[in-house]
C-alpha cells in the first residue's frame, strides 16, 4: 500500500524504502511537496521524484539499483579519442537552468518529459543552494550536451543528460565524473538501468546496498575545492 505524504508537513518522514512495491518497481510514495528539504530527505534515504504533469508526485526507490563507482568509469575506444581532441569545451555551473530546459525537450522516443515546469523550479531552488548542479559541453559556443543533479556529501545523484550532437553526452558524463572523482565523491546515482549508462561502467547492485553506500557516503566531505568557479576548464 503507498504511504499518501502531507504536502504540508515538510518533515514528514518517508516510509522505509523497503516497502516499495515490486510493480511497478519502486514506487513508494505519493504526494507531499518538492520543497528543499522534501528533497534532501528523499535522496539522503535513497527515494527521488519521477511523475508526468497530469499525476500527483511520485516518489520511488527501484530495486535494483543503477550506480556508477566514479573509479571505475568506462571509456570506449571512440570516446578516448573524443575526449583527446579539442572537439568539446566542457564546464561546470554554468547555466544549470539552460541544461535543464534542454534535458526537458521532447525526445524521439517519449511522448512527453517528466522534467514539468514545478521540477524545474525546485531544482534551481536547490541549484541556488548549491546542492544542485549542472555539467556542460560546448562545441563552437553552443551548448551540445550536458546533465544535472543533486550532491550531497561524497554522492552524486545523476537526474538527466542530454545531446544535441553525437557523443556530447557521453563526453560531458566522462568530464563530470572525472571531477567528482578529483573532488572526492565515491558514489554516482544513476537510478535505473539503461543501456547507455551500462556501456559507461555503470552497475546495478541491491537496493540495501545502495542505502547503506548512502549512510557512509553521503556525509563524507569533500575537496575544498569542488564546484569553485575558477576552476573551469
Amino acid at each position: 500500500m503507498l504511504t499518501a505524504l502531507n504536502p504540508f508537513d515538510r518533515n514528514q518522514p518517508f516510509p522505509d524504502a523497503s516497502l516499495a512495491l515490486d510493480d511497478p518497481n519502486g514506487l513508494l510514495a505519493v504526494g507531499g511537496c518538492l520543497s528543499p528539504r522534501r528533497l534532501v530527505n528523499a535522496y539522503r534515504h535513497g527515494i527521488f521524484p519521477w511523475y508526468s504533469e497530469d499525476e500527483p508526485i511520485l516518489w520511488w526507490s527501484p530495486n535494483p539499483r543503477l550506480v556508477l563507482f566514479p573509479e571505475k568509469l568506462y571509456v570506449s575506444r571512440s570516446l578516448r579519442k573524443t575526449l583527446k581532441t579539442s572537439e568539446f569545451n566542457y564546464t561546470y555551473d554554468l547555466c544549470f537552468e539552460r541544461v535543464m530546459d534542454a534535458c526537458a525537450e521532447p525526445r524521439a522516443y517519449a511522448e512527453a518529459t517528466w522534467i514539468s515546469p514545478q521540477i524545474k523550479w525546485a531544482y534551481c531552488q536547490l541549484h541556488q543552494l548549491g546542492l544542485a548542479h549542472s555539467f556542460e559541453a560546448w562545441r563552437e559556443g553552443n551548448l551540445v550536451g550536458g546533465l544535472y543533479g543533486l550532491s550531497l556529501g561524497g554522492v552524486f545523484f545523476g537526474e538527466s543528460m542530454f545531446h544535441r550532437t553525437s557523443n556530447a553526452s557521453k563526453a560531458a558524463f566522462a568530464f563530470a565524473v572525472g571531477k567528482l572523482l578529483q573532488w572526492g565523491y565515491r558514489l554516482i546515482d544513476c537510478q535505473v538501468h539503461t543501456g547507455h549508462l551500462a556501456s559507461l561502467g555503470a552497475e546495478e547492485i541491491p537496493r540495501t546496498v545502495f542505502i547503506a553506500l548512502l549512510d557512509d557516503y553521503c556525509n563524507l566531505p569533500v575537496s575544498a575545492s569542488a564546484w569553485r568557479k575558477e576552476n573551469l576548464d
